[in-house]
């Protein structure tokens, strides 16, 4: 039984000693090949389109998609224009509620700003604004007080 095996083994020894000595087949160098010619193009290609953008039906309300242009100072919403409508305090805060001219109502806290000026600080029954007409130009005090029926 031991010869069939040792056999086996030299057989085996012999194969791989075999593969590592001999070098691998060189491929045949390759066939030059002609130099192809570009198809000419005879219709321009076709423009990629684009995504497909839906297009928003306003059923008389305002496109979402449109950028607001906000105007302050001279051309838009001034505080001298706007009507302080009322006042809300609680033990942490004061809100101020005013009215532009065009029915629009504000919430403000000192701090904010509307239009061309910044809330400064709220009374028991008016608000001070801190408002600059002007780039560079020296700021102004406006105050407003509630209405008294």
């Amino acid at each position: 039984m031991r010869e069939p095996r040792a056999v086996l083994m030299s057989i085996g020894l012999v194969v791989v000693l075999g593969a590592c000595g001999s070098s691998p087949p060189t491929p045949p160098p390759p066939k030059p090949v002609a130099a192809a010619k570009a198809p000419e193009l005879t219709t321009p290609p076709a423009p990629e389109a684009g995504p497909v953008v839906p297009k928003y039906e306003s059923k008389g309300r305002r496109d979402p998609f449109e950028t607001l242009e906000v105007r302050e100072g001279a051309g838009g919403l001034t505080v001298a224009a706007t009507r302080l409508t009322g006042i809300v305090r609680s033990n942490r805060a004061a809100l101020a509620l005013l009215e532009a001219p065009d029915g629009i109502g504000y919430i403000l806290k000192p701090g904010d700003t509307l239009g061309d000026g910044r809330l400064l600080e709220i009374g028991s029954d008016s608000v001070v604004f801190l408002v600059t007409s002007k780039t560079g130009a020296p700021t102004n005090r406006v105050v407003l007080k509630l209405a008294t029926n």
